[in-house]
């Protein structure tokens, strides 16, 4: 599971690098033929693991109900995100996979109810949506670097 939650940590530190190096204005950007940003796409990225982590398991997330509506799987961007959502979405990128594997290691996760993905992968357990999550957001990392390049 280590090397899960390093892989995990690698994606985080390139997200963070689209926070690093681009303005607010190119975060907020939505080119034409994208449905959403690169803003939308790294806290989608947050929310997703926090409900096949926590949610799944019948665990409270640690972000807010908000963030979930705002990001969650179907959601489009609303409105132009602030520097202050920018820079507590930067937070959360660590904060969240910190608190993961901090509540992995004192065996928080005992329950979990099984999810079949949209990909026809069925997560069955916490070690499972970890994996997952790698794999949804190099997904959304591919999309983000199609976005970059339009901005």
């Amino acid at each position: 599971m280590q090397q899960t939650f390093d892989i995990t940590r690698t994606s985080r530190q390139i997200l963070s690098q689209f926070l690093e190096k681009n303005t607010l204005e190119q975060l907020n950007a939505i080119p034409e033929g994208f449905s959403n940003n690169l803003i939308w796409n790294i806290a989608h990225i947050i929310v997703v693991q926090q409900m096949l982590v926590y949610k799944l398991s019948g665990l409270p997330m640690n972000i807010s109900d908000e963030m979930v509506e705002k990001y969650k799987k179907g959601a489009r961007p609303e409105h132009k995100v602030s520097q202050d959502e920018v820079d507590k979405i930067k937070s959360l990128l660590t904060e969240t996979i910190d608190q993961t594997e901090t509540d992995f290691a004192n065996k928080t996760f005992q329950n979990y109810q099984e999810y079949p993905t949209s990909t026809g992968f069925s997560i069955k357990n916490v070690e499972d949506a970890m994996a997952f999550s790698c794999f949804h957001e190099g997904i959304h990392i591919g999309f983000m670097m199609g976005i970059r390049k339009f901005i």
